[in-house]
C-alpha cells in the first residue's frame, strides 16, 4: 500500500476511533512522519505526463525505454525510471502490447 494510501487509512481510523495518532500509525504500519508529510509534485509532472502520452501515441510500438530517450532528444531531463512509473500509472504498457 502507498504511504498516500496508508495516510488516509490513519486519518480514517482516527476519526472513528478514539485512537491516537501514534497508535492508529502503529497499526497501519504508517511512520509518524510520513503521515505528517505532505506529498509535494514535481512542477513538470503534468506536462512530463502529457509528452509521455503524447509520444506513446504517436509511436505505439515504442516502450517506456525508448520513449525516454525521445523525451531526453527534446531537451527533457528525464530518467528511466521516472518515465516507467508515469508509463505504469496510465496503463500504457497493457494498452501498447495489444491483443495476442
Amino acid at each position: 500500500m502507498s504511504p498516500a494510501r496508508r495516510r488516509v487509512s490513519v486519518d480514517h481510523v482516527q476519526s472513528d476511533l478514539p485512537v491516537s495518532e501514534r497508535h492508529a500509525c502503529r497499526v497501519v504500519g504508517q511512520h509518524r512522519s510520513t503521515q505528517r508529510k505532505i506529498h509535494q509534485g514535481r512542477s513538470d509532472e503534468d506536462a512530463l505526463t502529457r509528452a509521455v502520452i503524447d509520444l506513446a501515441s504517436e509511436y505505439g510500438r515504442y516502450g517506456y525505454r525508448r520513449v525516454c530517450g525521445l523525451l531526453r532528444m527534446q531537451g527533457w531531463q528525464v530518467g528511466v525510471s521516472r518515465v516507467e512509473r508515469i508509463w505504469r500509472g496510465r496503463g500504457l504498457g497493457a494498452s501498447a502490447i495489444g491483443p495476442s
